[in-house]
């Protein structure tokens, strides 16, 4: 599924005429990727990391790369509120940070703290708590730099990086509460953030599922060569039709076990995965129908997140 013309390889990536794209392989739990758009003086960042030294590893290597320190970057999207692509925000000091309205709201109520507290309890957690030091052990929750949206809109904002325009569109709810799309269209680039997965299992926290079908097909309908994921490979127009295809899938199969008066746990043990199992974190298809049976039931309270990771670890085992 990766375009050719890049490798997933870690590091900072050179997608032409002042465009960047920073990888993490595998794109598993918190590998997120990010991206830089510089033009003469002015720049933008495309998100930043899961924590301070990472975020740090990754400025530094843009500076090697650019000549721009942190403290020159005049602008950061965050493209939604998950910690893995917010949590270094507080190291670019002077950068006008901007996310949608919905994502504003959920990073108040999800911050480090709450992961750290989670992580400091795992050890007495059993299978659940194994499950979780696994997929976020390498990562220091303790060591963050966060820094809240300075600026919010909803729907659409425009903005320019010196002569490129940078269009920010608002595809969410759907892989969270306010997911943006970051198009560079003279450089036919768009940064996607958690909207697409590639080679690896997207989780759905918010829903509706019929809106991250509908993003998939907003970045069908650009004109775009270089679509950086979230997590995994730079990709082109047939990643995101998997994806696309990946969720038409779960929201049949989980439709119809609810109908069939299944529970979550049964349902996410029931569905064969077929070709999606050989996709990374296979068992976020727990948190996929779990948000599914509650958009079923038009059921607006929060997920049961303790319990979920419980069921992915079960699923894992």
């Amino acid at each position: 599924m990766t375009t050719p013309r890049w490798t997933f390889s870690h590091g900072l990536h050179d997608l032409g005429n002042g465009a960047w794209a920073w990888l993490q392989p595998d794109g598993g739990w918190g590998w997120s990727n990010a991206g830089l758009i510089v033009d003469g003086d002015q720049s933008l960042l495309v998100d930043t990391l899961f924590d301070a030294r990472l975020t740090g590893d990754m400025l530094g290597a843009m500076q090697d790369a650019t000549g721009l320190a942190a403290d020159d970057i005049g602008t950061l999207v965050n493209t939604h509120a998950n910690g893995d692509h917010t949590h270094g925000n507080g190291l670019c000091r002077h950068a006008e940070i901007i996310a949608s309205e919905a994502s504003a709201r959920e990073m108040e109520e999800v911050d480090a703290a709450r992961l750290r507290t989670m992580m400091e309890a795992a050890p007495n957690l059993g299978p659940t708590g194994k499950y979780l030091l696994d997929i976020f052990g390498d990562f220091d929750f303790g060591d963050v730099a966060e820094r809240a949206p300075t600026r919010t809109f909803s729907g659409a904002l425009e903005l320019r990086v010196g002569d490129k325009r940078i269009e920010l569109i608002e595809v969410g709810p759907a892989h969270t509460a306010g997911d943006v799309l970051v198009h560079v269209p003279d450089d036919r680039i768009v940064y996607t953030g958690d909207i697409l997965f590639i080679d690896g299992t997207p989780i759905m926290w918010a829903g509706p599922v019929g809106n991250w079908i509908a993003a998939c097909d907003r970045i069908l309908a650009m004109d775009v060569e270089a679509i950086v994921p979230g997590h995994g490979p730079i990709t082109d127009k047939a990643g995101v039709r998997t994806v696309q295809a990946y969720l038409r899938y779960i929201d049949g199969e989980a439709r119809t076990r609810f109908d069939a008066g299944l529970s979550v746990r049964d349902a996410a043990h029931d569905i064969a995965l077929g070709d999606y199992a050989s996709w990374i974190d296979a068992e976020r298809i727990a948190v996929n129908v779990d948000t599914l049976y509650r958009e079923y039931r038009e059921d607006t309270s929060p997920p049961d997140i303790v319990g979920l990771f419980s069921l992915m670890a079960e699923l894992k085992r």
